[in-house]
């Protein structure tokens, strides 16, 4: 789980709760109900309007990935194929069949189970590039919803904010009541864009990322299983997938690579 998007969420409505409160106001202030309704239903029902219902399904369903940030790690999925790789170079393709049993990726199980079938390479190729870009495509879709939402809010923020000084405005007659009413009147275009620079766009953003992790990923097992297939050996295997992933850690992508002199740092015995 990577809890970017929590952590950021918090700091960022901590970072505005702190100023109201430095600025001795109250945030109840700014919770107030008809502006809030007006500002996350109408955003979110114009969002639903300028797509499809499976859009709107799609990117409901995306909303806890964007939370969790849940992803398989890239090296040790290299491990795994590179595993995989051994095996079939020793016992043959067909025990792929089994091995596909054991594998959780569905991406990469389906791709065993089709290298088992005897699917031709270019024809497996095919298949596997028609199966990322599906992915990827539905991912976008919504990462794209969200970022709808974030264009749109604040507009609706404004729309909001007119209406209030509309109904402000009918009531000049008690000066007393003006003052909290035009305060008032501006919470919509606050939570416009309060919500769409702190929840709609920052979601967007987190969806188109996590989309790129994933399309890496399936383009690593792509290559992965088309070079077991190939019958490639299982270190050239590793070495040519480990160069297609950008790793921070360096420690991480060396793991299982060529393995440091144990006594490394260790001061050399002066010739005699």
């Amino acid at each position: 789980m990577d809890p970017a998007t929590i952590i950021g969420l918090v700091l960022a409505f901590g970072s505005i709760g702190s100023m109201v409160v430095l600025e001795g106001s109250s945030v109840s202030s700014l919770l107030l109900p008809a502006p809030m309704i007006l500002v996350f239903g109408a955003t979110i029902a114009v969002g639903i309007a300028s797509g499809t219902i499976p859009d709107m399904l799609r990117a409901a369903k995306a909303l806890p990935r964007a939370l969790r940030g849940r992803l398989a790690q890239p090296v040790t999925l290299i491990d795994q194929v590179v595993s995989i790789a051994d095996r079939a170079r020793k016992e043959g393709l067909l025990a792929l069949e089994a091995e596909a049993q054991n594998v959780k990726d569905p991406f990469l199980k389906a791709a065993l189970q089709n290298i088992a079938d005897g699917m031709d390479a270019e024809e497996l190729r095919n298949l596997l590039e028609e199966q990322v870009a599906t992915e990827e495509r539905e991912q976008r879709a919504a990462a794209k919803f969200f970022n709808g939402l974030g264009g749109y809010a604040p507009t609706i923020g404004i729309i909001g904010t007119v209406i209030s000084l509309t109904h402000v405005l009918e009531h000049l007659s008690d000066p007393a009541t003006l003052g909290p009413s035009i305060a008032g009147a501006f919470v919509a275009t606050l939570w416009g864009v309060l919500s769409a620079n702190i929840i709609w766009l920052p979601l967007g953003a987190r969806l188109s990322r996590l989309a790129d992790l994933n399309i890496e990923r399936m383009h690593v097992l792509l290559e992965g299983v088309l070079a077991v297939q190939e019958g490639s050996q299982p270190r050239v295997v590793g070495e040519r997938l480990r160069a297609m992933i950008t790793v921070t850690d360096s420690r991480e992508k060396g793991s299982k690579g060529i393995k440091e002199p144990k006594d490394k740092g260790k001061p050399m015995k002066e010739a005699a």
